[in-house]
């Protein structure tokens, strides 16, 4: 039998190694979490208060508890068990030094038997100072790292296996934490302990068969066996055994299995593999691990554009739609299973099937990997690291990262999710070559030593199913490896629009295979902007403001693409929502035009999804989870069935393309105008489409030439919806002619129709005579869930958007609180 005694909890005190003042601490922890609550150091998100909590990260801190443990005396084993220490860190059990780390991607398991004592004992972890740390190693080393480091960077932290952006990002703050990070608690057996689970699949027309292996430590169980099963909605499914052994090898069998599949493309059923070690009735350990039956594999094969770049599963190839992910907390303890499924459902509701996890961050918890199984969510795991060179020449430092590896890629190995690991972010990127360490290049051998030999080799022995991927963005041979966004192979990282200051219409000329990072920053709404300033600070140029932006030229270049294409905002407000709206159409303009154009093109995600603090960013969500124009944007981009307009005024027509990303054919019927700003319709048209599975096509030319001639481009709209069989409407788009501002709007007339949805929810029917371009509705002081929003509204053609208050509302209240605004009103005078 196994014993586990809890070191988790408020029993901890947390003190700054000089000093014995002590404060109360909480186990998952960090410092700047405990001396925020114990009001040390000020809300480091608010203002800048940044600035004033950097000392925390300059110090020792020393974890101390005490705790009661029984005689372990008879046991075989006793360990203490480290899940996660952030990051350099000795730890003490009675005074008595008992293992120390030096890796916060990595657990630790240290030897205490004979070291407890029965009754009290106490337990210190001191976490030091990583900028010692990372300035020893820099000076003793042969080799000078180099890094894009913004002004808020380290320069050393490549030295130190840290989340990297706990040093600064150009999105993020500098909080340079320490703590206990992870669960903590000892352990004590004899006989046997189950170290790890392995489960890989095999799928033929009879079963899928599951391949089990079980790795035991194994003490006093020579009679002991190995029980393995795979259970389906609580039921036995198969089982097996076998005698207990150090490496053990179980075959299960599941007929009529329920595959798993991408979210959009099918259900996620999964099963659970229990193995148990058992010894004469006594179940002396067991380990359960869920898996989903699927194969999911990035398949490359040479086309007529060069070769392709697209994952399959279950022998589908799909088109990947999603974003970038990054830690959602500079303070990594205080996100929850709540906070993560919060996020991950907003992603999953927006149509996304994959989320890259970004190489400066973490390797995420359990619970994210569990949702994102849940989800449907493929994910795409980067090893952590990022932007920077690494000593791969050292011996000391590979080793530390080869358990790094071998720890979190086997922990990722049995989730449906895990749809590739990748090396890197950017090394290739001009980080590496021929240059040499000289002139700031890692050496070609060097690179290849940890990303083409180490983690390919770990990756293949430890997720031997899951595709491996050297570093994003990535050109495989034949290609040039230099030449790292070659349109015609591997994936691209396409940033000549924010930052080349290319426009929107640049992304339609680009034909990359799959682009696993693009984007374009916008700020928070008003309300997140209110929780970190004063009134004062609430104008994008104030200190405050670009202090909470930190891609150096940032709001300027919101600015510069606002001004080309819209009209001066007024105030503050207006301009926060129009940078909003700017980037969700950015987006727009890429997406449409990559899923136009697959099977050349094969996966979209932009950078980024998440936020860690409240910023200007990249992100579609804010701090908050907040839904930014952009995730509303995302959610018809990325939807199954995408109708776009591709408008080409200078050939006068405007091609209609539908795309389907089911599995299976869709038969409906497209329906287009052309309306004159005052809403008359001066040409209209309705056709029967049948849209193959996972093909997208154009289905018809609106020709507009002489509208154009006619009434000027300025002058016209152009709208396009999808109607599926039974006359339902599944999807819809509008195109300009002209960019906005040039266009003579006319003011919003818009009829507002407030009636009960439920109890809780309202609905808000909206309607106007004229066209409203991105019309979006807010509650003053209330946050709310809103089924749709930053749409547009064509003429005499109501729109019902479902809106559910974070707090109950009378219908009085609801409607003395809702308030709509659009393109229009973002340069009225204010009254």
């Amino acid at each position: 039998m196994i014993t586990r005694i809890d070191l988790n909890g408020a029993q901890w005190t947390v003190r700054q190694a000089d000093t014995r003042k002590t404060y109360p601490a909480v186990v998952p922890g960090t410092v700047q979490g405990d001396l925020l609550r114990a009001k040390v150091i000020p809300d480091p998100f608010y203002r800048d208060n940044e600035k004033l909590v950097q000392w925390v990260g300059e110090k020792e801190w020393i974890y101390e508890r005490t705790f009661e443990a029984a005689d372990f005396a008879k046991c075989s084993r006793v360990v203490l068990c480290c899940e996660g220490l952030d990051t350099l860190a000795t730890v003490l059990v009675n005074g008595k030094v008992v293992g120390k780390s030096e890796n916060m991607h990595c657990w630790f398991e240290f030897d205490v038997k004979g070291v407890l004592k029965k009754g009290k004992n106490s337990l210190a972890v001191i976490f030091a100072s990583p900028f010692p740390y990372c300035a020893e190693k820099a000076a003793a080393s042969p080799h000078k790292m180099n890094m894009w480091c913004p002004p808020h960077e380290e320069t050393n932290r490549a030295w130190i296996r840290k989340a990297q952006c706990h040093f600064g990002w150009d999105w993020g703050p500098v909080l340079v934490t320490a703590g206990i990070w992870r669960p903590m608690s000892i352990v004590a057996y004899n006989a046997a302990r189950i170290a790890e689970v392995s489960v890989q699949q095999a799928h033929t027309k009879e079963c899928v068969r599951l391949d089990v292996g079980a790795e035991l430590e194994l003490l006093e169980a020579a009679d002991a066996e190995i029980v393995a099963r795979v259970k389906f909605a609580g039921k036995v499914v198969d089982e097996a055994r076998v005698p207990a052994s150090k490496r053990a090898a179980l075959k299960l069998c599941v007929k009529d299995a329920q595959l798993w599949w991408p979210n959009g493309l099918g259900e996620q059923p999964l099963y659970d593999v229990e193995v148990e070690v058992v010894q004469g009735g006594t179940k002396l350990d067991a380990m359960t691990k869920r898996v989903g039956l699927r194969e999911l594999v990035l398949s490359r094969k040479k086309d007529e554009w060069g070769e392709s770049f697209e994952f399959a599963c279950n022998g589908v190839s799909f088109f990947s739609k999603g974003a970038n992910w990054i830690p959602s907390d500079s303070i990594l303890t205080r996100m929850t299973r709540k906070t993560y499924a919060d996020i991950l459902g907003s992603a999953a509701a927006a149509n996304m099937n994959m989320l890259r996890v970004w190489g400066g961050g973490i390797y995420e918890q359990d619970c994210f990997y569990d949702l994102c199984d849940e989800l449907g969510i493929c994910v795409w795991q980067d090893c952590m690291f990022a932007c920077s060179t690494y000593p791969s020449f050292d011996k000391e430092w590979m080793a530390n990262v080869k358990v790094e590896f071998e720890q979190n890629i086997t922990r990722l190995s049995t989730h449906a999710c895990l749809a590739l690991v990748c090396g890197n972010n950017e090394l290739e990127q001009g980080l590496v070559g021929d240059n040499g360490w000289d002139k700031g290049q890692m050496t070609w051998a060097d690179y290849k030593a940890l990303y083409d030999v180490l983690i390919r080799d770990v990756a293949a022995k430890c997720a031997p199913q899951t595709s491996y991927w050297p570093g994003s963005p990535h050109t495989p041979p034949p290609g040039d490896r230099k030449d790292f966004n070659d349109p015609t192979r591997g994936d691209g990282h396409l940033w000549a629009v924010w930052h080349g200051n290319e426009p929107f219409e640049w992304y339609r000329t680009s034909y990359h295979r799959f682009c696993s990072e693009f984007g374009f920053q916008s700020f928070p709404e008003p309300r997140m902007i209110e929780t970190f300033t004063l009134p004062e600070d609430r104008n994008v140029t104030s200190a405050v403001m670009e202090h909470h932006q930190r891609s150096g030229v940032g709001n300027s270049k919101i600015m510069h693409y606002m001004l080309s294409w819209y009209r001066m905002p007024v105030g503050w407000e207006n301009t926060v929502w129009l940078s909003q709206l700017q980037q969700g159409m950015s987006i727009k303009y890429a997406v449409e035009h990559w899923r136009r154009n697959q099977p050349r093109c094969m996966g979209a995600t932009y950078w980024q999804l998440n936020d860690c603090w409240p910023v200007a960013s990249w992100a579609s969500l804010d701090y908050s989870g907040r839904w930014k124009a952009l995730h509303y944007m995302a959610r018809r981009f990325f939807a199954p069935l995408l109708v776009s307009i591709l408008e080409k005024p200078e050939q006068g027509i405007a091609e209609l393309h539908v795309g389907n990303d089911l599995r299976t054919a869709f038969k409906g019927r497209i329906e287009w105008s052309v309306t004159l700003l005052d809403g008359t319709e001066v040409r209209a048209g309705t056709k029967a489409v049948k849209a193959d599975a996972l093909k997208t096509a154009c289905v018809n030319v609106v020709k507009i030439g002489d509208l154009i001639a006619k009434h000027g481009a300025n002058q016209l709209i152009v709208w396009v919806s999808l109607h599926d069989d039974q006359g339902a409407r599944v999807a819809w788009n509008v195109a300009t002619l002209v960019r906005p501002k040039h266009m003579p709007l006319p003011q919003p007339k818009i009829k507002v129709d407030i009636k009960a949805w439920d109890e809780n929810s309202f609905a808000v029917t909206l309607s106007a005579k004229t066209p409203v371009l991105w019309v979006w509705l807010t509650l003053k002081g209330v946050d709310a869930d809103y089924d749709d929003n930053f749409l547009c509204l064509e003429p005499n053609s109501p729109v019902r958007i479902r809106v559910t208050p974070k707090k109950r509302m009378t219908p009085a209240a609801f409607k003395a609180a809702l308030t709509t605004a659009s393109v229009w009103d973002t340069y009225q005078e204010q009254k």
